[in-house]
C-alpha cells in the first residue's frame, strides 16, 4: 500500500472537499474517514486499518475490490477509443453490453438506453413514459405512484418520485404528479401483518385506489424496487407483484422495476423481476452492473415502449454525454464475465439462508426488532421493545444511530450503514463473495456493538 501524508489529505478534505450526504459541521472536531484500498472482501484506510465492507461501498462492489482484470478492461478500451457520445453513433462496447443486458432481462425487454448512474435511469424511465403515452394518444398519462419511504434517486425527477419527506424538503417545489403508497413492511403492518398473502394483496390494492383517485386517463407509471431499500429491505410478501402486473394492465400504466440495488446478483439473479416471476415494462439499473469499477447505469425498455419511438422521425429527445461510455460498458463486460465464470449468483442464492440465518441470531438482543431482506441484502430494525416493537423517539434514534453506532461500527472495523429513513435500521449488503465467515464476523461484531449500546440506552 503506498504511504500517504493522513495531516496533508485531513487539511485538503475538509477545506476542498464537499462530501455527499454528509454533516460537515462534524468534521470540526473529528477526521474524515480516508479511504485509501480495496482487497476483495476489505477496505483500508490512510493509516492502514482494515474494514469489512459490509455494503459492497454502496450496493455496487459485486465482485469485491482489486479486481485488475476490470482494471486491465479499462485500460485497453481507453486506449482504442477513450469516449465517443451515443448521440446518433454506436460504439461496439455499447452496442455488445446492450445485447448482452437483453439477453438476461426478463421477457421482451430488448432496448438498453444508458446512463451514468442510477438516479439518471430513474429520470430516463418517467421522461419515456410521458413521451411513450403523448406518442400513443394518451397525453393526459403523466403521473406517478411509488412507495412511502422508498428512495428512487436525487435529480428533481426521482426525487419527487422518492417518498422520505426528510430528503425532499428542502429542494421543493419538485416535479408535480407524484402519489405515494403503502410499501411492504409487513413487521410494520397496519393489518394482515400475520397473514403475508393476505397483506400483499393489501398492500397492491392501495396502487389500485391510487390509480382510481388521480384518474387512470393521468396515471403513467408506477415506480417499485424489488426489494425496497430504504427502511430496511423490505422483501414483496407472496403475489404482490403479480397482483400489481394484473393492476397496471388493468389501466394501462407502465410497471417500473426500479433494480439499481437489486439487479446484478444482489438478490441472486441478474434482475430481481426475474426471482419474483413479474414482467415489468420497464428496468432501471446501475451500480453493480460495473461493480463501481466506471460508472454507468441503464434503463431497459420493452419492445411495446420503444415502437412508437421507431416511426419516422420521432425522437426520444433525452440523452447524457456520458451514458454508455466505452470505458464503462467494457468494464461492464468484464465484469460479467466474471459473474459467469465464477458464478455469483448461484453463489448467493446458495449461501442466502446462511446469511440471513447468521444475521438472525441477533434476534436474542433487546434493540433487534427484525431480520429481513433476500439474496446478499438485508436490514435489522432496531426497537426500543422487541415485544411490542415500540420504536425510538427522533431524539433517540439520533442518539443511537449518529451518536453511537455509526462511529462504533466503523472503529469495530466493519462498514455498514446506521440508517432512520423510516425506522432505525442497520443495513447490509456484501460484495457478493462474501462466505459463512464474513457473515460469522459481520455477526460478531454487530453483537458487540449492539451490546453497548444497549447498556449506553
Amino acid at each position: 500500500m503506498s504511504d500517504f501524508d493522513s495531516a496533508a489529505l485531513q487539511s485538503a478534505a475538509k477545506d476542498h472537499l464537499w462530501m455527499h450526504f454528509s454533516r460537515h459541521g462534524s468534521y470540526a472536531d473529528h477526521d474524515v474517514p480516508v479511504i485509501v484500498k480495496g482487497d476483495g472482501l476489505h477496505l483500508f484506510d490512510d493509516r492502514g486499518k482494515r474494514y469489512i465492507d459490509g455494503l459492497a461501498g454502496l450496493f455496487v462492489v459485486q465482485v469485491g475490490h482489486g479486481r485488475e482484470e476490470l482494471a486491465e478492461a479499462a485500460a485497453k478500451q481507453a486506449k482504442e477509443l477513450a469516449f465517443f457520445p451515443l448521440w446518433t453513433f454506436g460504439h461496439p462496447p455499447a452496442i455488445e453490453l446492450a445485447e448482452r443486458i437483453a439477453s438476461y432481462a426478463p421477457g421482451d425487454l430488448n432496448r438498453v438506453f444508458f446512463t451514468t448512474g442510477g438516479g439518471e435511469a430513474v429520470e430516463t424511465a418517467w421522461k419515456a413514459a410521458k413521451q411513450y403515452f403523448k406518442l400513443t394518444g394518451k397525453p393526459l398519462k403523466t403521473k406517478v405512484i411509488s412507495r412511502q419511504v422508498a428512495y428512487h434517486g436525487t435529480t428533481h425527477g426521482a426525487l419527487s418520485i422518492t417518498g422520505i419527506p426528510a430528503l425532499k424538503q428542502v429542494f421543493e417545489p419538485l416535479v408535480p404528479s407524484t402519489v405515494h403508497v403503502a410499501n411492504t413492511n409487513i413487521y410494520r403492518a397496519p393489518l394482515h401483518g400475520d397473514d403475508p398473502v393476505a397483506f400483499g394483496r393489501w398492500a397492491a390494492d392501495q396502487i389500485e385506489d391510487a390509480i382510481l383517485a388521480q384518474g387512470p386517463d393521468t396515471v403513467a407509471a408506477v415506480f417499485l424496487e424489488p426489494v425496497q431499500n430504504a427502511g430496511g429491505c423490505f422483501p414483496p410478501p407472496p403475489g404482490y407483484f403479480q397482483r400489481v402486473r394484473e393492476i397496471c394492465d388493468q389501466y394501462d400504466v407502465l410497471l417500473v422495476s426500479d433494480e439499481v440495488i437489486c439487479a446484478f446478483g444482489r438478490l441472486g439473479e441478474m434482475f430481481g423481476a426475474t426471482r419474483y416471476e413479474y414482467q415489468p415494462d420497464m428496468i432501471t439499473c446501475a451500480k453493480g452492473l460495473t461493480s463501481g469499477y466506471s460508472p454507468l447505469g441503464a434503463m431497459i425498455a420493452s419492445d411495446r415502449i420503444m415502437e412508437p419511438f421507431l416511426q419516422g422521425d420521432t425522437s426520444f429527445t433525452h440523452g447524457y454525454t456520458f451514458g454508455g461510455h466505452p470505458v464503462s460498458a467494457a468494464v461492464a463486460m468484464a465484469n460479467l464475465d466474471i459473474f459467469e465464470r465464477e458464478k455469483l449468483n448461484e453463489h448467493v442464492r446458495e449461501n442466502e439462508d446462511a446469511f440471513h440465518g447468521t444475521l438472525s441470531r441477533l434476534l436474542d438482543l433487546p434493540l433487534v426488532g427484525d431480520v429481513r431482506g433476500a439474496g446478499y441484502f438485508y436490514g435489522i430494525e432496531l426497537v426500543k421493545d422487541a415485544a411490542t416493537k415500540e420504536s425510538f423517539t427522533d431524539e433517540e434514534s439520533e442518539r443511537l444511530l449518529r451518536g453511537f453506532m455509526s462511529k462504533a461500527l466503523w472503529d469495530a472495523g466493519l462498514y455498514c450503514r446506521a440508517d432512520d429513513r423510516g425506522d432505525p435500521v442497520i443495513q447490509l449488503s456484501p460484495p457478493l463473495i462474501a462466505d459463512q465467515g464474513t457473515f460469522d464476523e459481520i455477526e460478531q461484531i454487530l453483537r458487540s456493538v449492539l451490546t453497548d449500546a444497549e447498556k449506553l440506552l
